[in-house]
């Protein structure tokens, strides 16, 4: 008696096995069918952008390290991105170590002007004192000749004559000699001046270097919460990057009152899209949150993306709201509203089908079911357009069934 319950429990299960298997397949096979649309249908484009402030105040290293043949320097050392910082409060230093090689170069010049300088300052009193204590010379000569020609007018015409030509002589030098200081003064200050002029140049470079170092050490120009600045090849610069002369910007102030979402639209997409379009946007930090805005830029040049053959084109979308959680630097979501089209007929993008440049949907035909032909429009991410073949009273497959070859295509009537 007992074999036999056991036999009968073993037929029971393996029946209900048999018949749970069986079952669960009819129903895993069955096809599921949707209800064609109509109604408003938006046409949209999402894409991932980052947050950044519409307005900021660019915190800069020294303006003219070229000047002094410095093309690049590097960040020695920054205060951590996000920082709230007062204004005045130091952020960061820049590495001086060139600029400082620059200097003892400078500073080996000013040395060789001053010893120049003062070279030619004392040559010239030199010379100087020299001429005139010849022309003082020649000034007593001068004199001393006029008395042997006074002395002389009783004496021969020939000794006169010789007297004369001596006092001649005498006036003749010291008028050369006059003259010859006058030119060597003129050549002495034009010296001097050259001199001093080469000296105020190598001082003030030593000068602006000087300043310039000081400026090595950078600090806030206003309040703020401070944001790295990017490099022209989109990576944050640090502490080790380098900033220089066409692009000194070390970091940035952002008045984050108001914020915009960059994101970058495919070349497919970018046809769409228009200034003042509507954007829905979410942020990937905060799920629940959800705000508006609206496109204000839409670049008219793509650019090649990295890693990749496509191209994409820069949309700035601006945040309506403000929001203390919208800091820079945040991943969001967007979703850009590029028409609104009214009363459209639509379905799911999955019960579109494409065979042979046909597209057609699975139909629901009383009990059964039809391969349908379509025409399609406008499509958004998830569903499309019907423009011909089907009406909102249709229902159509989601999916292809097993024996779609078999069935005929019901063309669209032309």
């Amino acid at each position: 008696m007992r074999n036999k319950i056991v036999v009968l429990v073993i037929i029971i299960a393996g029946l209900a096995g048999i018949y749970y298997f069986f079952f669960n397949g009819i129903i895993a096979q069955k096809e599921v069918f949707v209800n064609v649309k109509k109604g408003k249908f938006v046409v949209s484009v999402t894409s991932t952008g980052e947050l950044f402030a519409k307005n900021s105040l660019d915190i800069r290293g020294p303006q003219g390290i070229n000047t002094v043949g410095v093309w690049n320097i590097k960040i020695a050392n920054m205060i951590p991105e996000g920082t709230v910082v007062k204004k005045g409060d130091m952020i960061g230093s820049l590495d001086g170590s060139e600029i400082v090689g620059k200097l003892k170069e400078r500073q080996g010049e000013l040395d060789k002007a001053m010893s120049q300088f003062s070279q030619i300052q004392l040559d010239t009193a030199l010379d100087l004192r020299k001429l005139r204590d010849e022309l003082v010379n020649l000034k007593f000569g001068q004199e001393e000749k006029k008395i042997i020609l006074q002395q002389s007018k009783y004496e021969p015409p020939a000794t006169i004559r010789q007297a004369e030509i001596e006092l001649e002589k005498a006036v003749r030098n010291f008028k050369q000699t006059s003259q010859n200081y006058e030119v060597q003064k003129d050549k002495s200050i034009a010296k001097m001046q050259e001199a001093a002029a080469n000296l105020n140049t190598a001082k003030s470079k030593v000068d602006f270097i000087q300043e310039l170092l000081k400026k090595f050490q950078i600090s806030a120009p206003e309040d703020g919460m401070m944001i790295y600045a990017r490099d022209w090849n989109g990576q944050k610069k640090r502490e080790g990057s380098q900033i220089s002369t066409w692009d000194p910007v070390v970091a940035t102030l952002p008045d984050m009152s108001v914020m915009v979402s960059k994101t970058y639209i495919s070349e497919v997409d970018i046809q769409k899209l228009k200034k003042d379009q509507l954007v829905k946007i979410g942020l990937d930090a905060f799920p629940d949150k959800k705000f508006s805005g609206k496109v204000i830029n839409v670049a008219n040049v793509g650019e090649q993306k990295p890693n990749s053959d496509s191209k994409v084109f820069e949309v700035n979308i601006q945040i309506d709201q403000k929001d203390t959680t919208l800091l820079p630097a945040m991943t969001t979501a967007n979703m850009i509203t590029s028409e609104v089209i009214e009363n459209a007929v639509f379905v799911p993008l999955e019960t579109i089908h494409n065979e042979k440049n046909m597209v057609y949907v699975f139909k629901k035909e009383g009990s059964s079911y039809i391969k349908q032909q379509v025409k399609v429009g406008k499509t958004n991410d998830n569903e499309i357009i019907i423009i011909e073949g089907l009406t909102e009273k249709d229902q159509v497959l989601v999916s292809k069934p097993a024996n779609a070859e078999k069935i005929t295509l019901k063309k669209l009537k032309k």
